[in-house]
C-alpha cells in the first residue's frame, strides 16, 4: 500500500510543442498514477522548476527553440548532476540524441513516440532515480566521517545490500556479516549501528585474532580486581564499554570454544560474569559478529559451537566480493582516487578509459581493500596528470574463454563442443562490449547498430551478465 503521507515522485515534460504536453500529460497521469506530471513549454521555464521542486525524472525535448535540449541538459546537471534525464529525438536528430548521451542523457527515445515503450523506458527510469536516492539517503546516514563517503556503489548487488542493511538496522536481532576479506564488514557493521536507535550509544569493534588468546576473555568480558595475577584494578570489559550500544565481534570464528561458551551466555542471557566477580551483571549490548570464515566446515571440525552458530545467523548480511559488483568498479575507483589524492596532497589526476578497462578486467582476490592499495600505489608514483594502465602495476586478470587449443604441445585439448562454446562465448562478449563502448552504453543505439531488436539485446546482455551502464563514458577526473 502506498504511503499517502509521502510525496509523489514528480516526471517533467519539457516540449515547445503545447498540443504534445497536453497530450503526453493526459496519458502518463492514466499510465502512471503514481507520479505527479509537470509540464514546461520552454527550456528556461524547465531549469526554474529542476531549482525549486523535486524532480525525479525529466522526459525532454531536444529541439527547442530558445534554448535546445543539450543545453538545458547541461543546466540541469548542473543543478543535480544524478537527475535521470530522457532525450526526445525525431530519427534526424539521432547524432544529436547520442551527443546527449554522453553529455549525461540517461537514454533517448525517437518521434514518433509509442506510448506502451515510452512508459517501460519512463518506468526504469523512475527505477534508476528511486536507486540513486536511496543510496544517497543511505550514505548520508551511515554514521560520520570516513564511513560516509566510503560507502559506495550502485549495482544491483549493493542495492539489495543497502536495503538488507536499513531493514536489518530496524530490527534489535543479532546480525552474522559474511564475506571475504577486503570486502567491507567492517564499514557494514558501522553502517547497521549507525541506522539503528543505538546510533548515539557506543559502537566496539574488537578485532578477535588481534587480542591473545588468553587475554581474549578478559577483554571481552572484565575482571575484577585480585581475579589473577597482575590484576590490580577492576576492568570493565569490551561488552560494559558498549553497553546500550552495539559491539562487533570481527573474525569470529576464530576465537576459542571457551570464549564461544561464555559469548552464548551472553546473547541468551544477556548478562556477564566478570572474571573474579561472585554475580553477573545485566548488559543490553546489539551484537554484530563477523567473519571470512567458513563456519559450517569448523562446525563440522568441532572448532565451533553449532548452537552459537545459529544464535548469530539471525540475520546474515553477505558482502559481495569486488568481482561480483565490478559494474561499481570506475565508481570506486574514482572514489579512492580522490582520498588518494587527499591524503598524498597530490596534485589533480585522473583515468584514462584504458587504465579503467584494465581496473574492470582484473579479478581482485584482494576485493575492494586491494583494490584501493592499487589507486593508493598509482597516485603515489604515476608522474603524470593522466593514470594509464601501465601506472597501475597489474595485469588483467581474466582467463581468455575462447582458447581451445593452446599452442603449448603439452597443454590440454579441450573437447570440441566445449572449446566451440568457450570460443562463442568470447565472441558474444568482446562483440557486445565493443558495441556498447561505441554506442556509449545506450541499449536502444546499440540495438539499431546491431541489427537486434532491444529485447534480444538485452537478453543476450543478461545471459552474459553485461551491463551497459559501465560502459558510459566516465568523466576524466574528479574535480569538481
Amino acid at each position: 500500500m502506498t504511503d499517502t503521507h509521502l510525496p509523489l515522485p514528480q516526471l517533467l515534460l519539457v516540449d515547445d510543442e503545447p498540443d504534445l504536453l497536453t497530450g503526453l500529460k493526459r496519458s502518463f497521469s492514466k499510465r502512471l498514477p503514481h507520479l505527479t506530471v509537470l509540464t514546461s513549454a520552454s527550456g528556461r521555464e524547465a531549469l526554474d522548476i529542476v531549482t525549486k521542486e523535486d524532480i525525479s525524472l525529466v522526459l525532454m525535448d531536444i529541439m527547442m527553440g530558445e534554448m535546445n535540449g543539450l543545453e538545458v541538459l547541461d543546466r540541469i546537471h548542473n543543478i543535480n548532476p544524478e537527475l535521470t534525464v530522457i532525450i526526445m529525438t525525431g530519427y534526424g536528430t539521432i547524432e544529436l540524441a547520442v551527443d546527449a548521451i554522453r553529455r549525461g542523457a540517461w537514454d533517448f527515445v525517437t518521434k514518433p513516440l509509442e506510448l506502451d515503450s515510452l512508459t517501460r523506458t519512463l518506468t526504469k527510469g523512475l527505477e534508476r532515480s528511486h536507486l540513486l536516492n536511496e543510496n544517497k539517503k543511505l550514505r548520508s546516514r551511515i554514521g560520520s566521517g570516513e564511513p560516509v563517503t566510503d560507502f559506495v556503489g550502485q549495482s544491483p548487488a549493493m542495492q539489495r545490500l543497502y536495503r538488507t542493511i536499513q531493514t536489518s538496522a530496524n530490527s534489535e536481532y543479532t546480525v552474522l556479516i559474511r564475506g571475504a576479506s577486503g570486502t567491507g564488514k567492517e564499514l557494514c557493521a558501522k553502517a547497521v549501528h549507525a541506522l539503528s536507535k543505538r546510533s548515539r550509544k557506543p559502537f566496539t569493534m574488537v578485532n578477535c585474532p588481534a587480542i591473545p588468546e588468553h587475554l581474549l576473555e578478559s577483554e571481552l568480558f572484565g575482571y575484577r580486581k585480585g581475579a589473577f595475577t597482575g590484576a590490580v584494578r577492576d576492568h570493565a570489559g569490551l561488552f560494559f564499554q558498549a553497553n546500550g550500544g552495539t559491539i562487533c565481534l570481527d573474525e569470529i570464528g576464530d576465537i576459542p570454544v571457551n570464549v564461544q561458551t561464555k559469548l552464548l551466555r551472553v546473547l541468551q542471557e544477556q548478562e556477564i560474569k566478570q572474571l573474579g566477580a561472585d554475580t553477573s551483571s545485566k548488559i543490553d549490548v546489539r551484537i554484530i559478529a563477523s567473519t571470512n570464515a567458513d563456519l559450517e566446515s569448523k562446525i563440522n571440525e568441532g572448532k565451533f559451537r553449532e548452537d552459537l552458530f545459529y544464535r548469530l545467523e539471525v540475520l546474515t548480511l553477505r558482502m559481495p566480493s569486488l568481482f561480483e559488483i565490478r559494474e561499481d568498479i570506475p565508481l570506486l575507483a574514482n572514489h579512492f582516487l580522490k582520498k588518494a589524492r587527499k591524503e598524498l596532497n597530490s596534485s589533480k589526476k585522473g583515468f584514462s578509459k584504458r587504465a579503467l578497462e584494465t581496473l574492470c578486467k582484473h579479478t581482485w582476490p584482494g576485493n575492494i581493500r586491494e583494490l584501493q592499495n592499487v589507486i593508493r600505489r598509482a597516485v603515489l608514483f604515476c608522474p603524470d596528470p593522466v593514470i594509464d594502465s601501465q601506472h597501475l602495476m597489474i595485469e588483467s586478470s581474466v582467463p581468455n574463454p575462447g582458447i581451445g587449443l593452446r599452442q603449448e604441445t603439452d597443454a590440454e585439448i579441450l573437447p570440441y563442443k566445449e572449446a566451440k562454446n568457450n570460443c562463442l562465448d568470447s565472441f558474444t562478449r568482446q562483440y557486445i562490449s565493443t558495441l556498447l563502448r561505441k554506442s556509449n552504453g545506450n541499449v536502444s543505439l546499440a540495438a539499431r547498430l546491431s541489427h537486434l531488436s532491444r529485447a534480444a539485446l538485452q537478453k543476450i546482455m543478461h545471459r552474459h551478465t553485461i551491463d551497459g551502464n559501465q560502459f558510459r563514458e566516465q568523466p576524466i577526473s574528479l574535480q569538481k
